[in-house]
């Protein structure tokens, strides 16, 4: 039987406009922030997407965790239309806690540049109980949620909002497949502090032009986070929306200390691993 090659796509018509007239293709991502929840992974894609070299997914296509089976053509039918000189972004940060992500990930490109947006881990747990909360008004307290036994100070890690801080555990899954070289970690407490800096960083990493500076950010205190001067599409101000920046609730010190001590083992032995201490402490 002869070989079948596969379909070449056609030839564009002759004489059609060299080079930028042609809206690009879409390609599957080069970097995808894969974590975590709660973390400032919607600022960092908000931020990063100023960038012209940068097209991003607004949505989280959920690929990697629950639509796998749809296949990768699925995938790359959902990212923006790219040029040659462009990466193609996308963020879902349940993939940081999911076992088959980093093998999936792997298996589609194992050059794939991943960032992982990681903040206070009892911040974080608390950031997560709130939303929950403002979906789901009658779920149990924090506390209640928190421990398996409150006076032995047993806690919880089969609960969501307690086991995607542990971020040590986690990051192992990812360092079967990828390098720590790949892996970047964005602080999301500096993310608000100082978010060209971080930024920066982040630009380094994706190996473009430092252009997301200090020029682009303004400090909104009633959100108490940077808002960006100009937004990607529109060229107005763009601060996140009403779902971010939410009060958290108030939970009693005595829980804070508790999930504190639970946390510091597994901070320690993160910071060790990245080699980058993020003084949650």
């Amino acid at each position: 039987a002869p070989v079948r090659r596969p379909r070449e796509p056609p030839a564009p018509p002759a004489g059609s406009p060299p080079g930028p007239a042609r809206p690009g293709a879409k390609r599957l991502p080069q970097a995808i922030v894969v974590g975590v929840k709660k973390g400032g992974t919607r600022a960092v894609l908000e931020f990063i997407r100023v960038h012209p070299d940068v097209r991003a997914l607004g949505t989280e296509p959920h690929f990697f965790d629950r639509n796998y089976d749809r296949g990768l053509e699925w995938y790359r039918s959902l990212m923006p239309r790219t040029l040659d000189s462009q990466i193609t972004v996308e963020k879902t940060p349940s993939y940081f806690v999911t076992k088959e992500a980093p093998r999936r990930i792997f298996n589609m490109s194992r050059d794939t540049k991943l960032i992982v947006v990681v903040r206070n881990p009892v911040t974080r747990a608390i950031s997560d109980y709130t939303q929950t909360l403002s979906k789901k008004p009658d779920i149990p307290t924090f506390e209640g949620l928190t421990f398996r036994n409150r006076s032995l100070g047993l806690v919880d890690t089969s609960w969501n909002a307690i086991r995607i801080g542990m971020y040590a555990v986690h990051l192992e899954s990812w360092l079967q497949y990828f390098p720590l070289s790949q892996i970047h970690f964005v602080s999301g407490e500096k993310l608000i502090t100082d978010p060209a800096g971080e930024m920066g960083k982040v630009q380094d990493f994706l190996g473009i032009k430092r252009v997301i500076t200090d020029k682009h950010f303004y400090f909104n205190k009633t959100k108490g986070f940077p808002c960006l001067k100009k937004s990607e599409s529109s060229g107005l101000p763009r601060c996140l929306g009403k779902s971010k920046g939410r009060t958290h609730v108030q939970i009693d010190p005595e829980v804070i200390e508790q999930l504190r001590d639970f946390y510091r083992p597994y901070n320690i032995k993160f910071y060790e691993t990245v080699g980058q201490d993020f003084r949650w402490e």
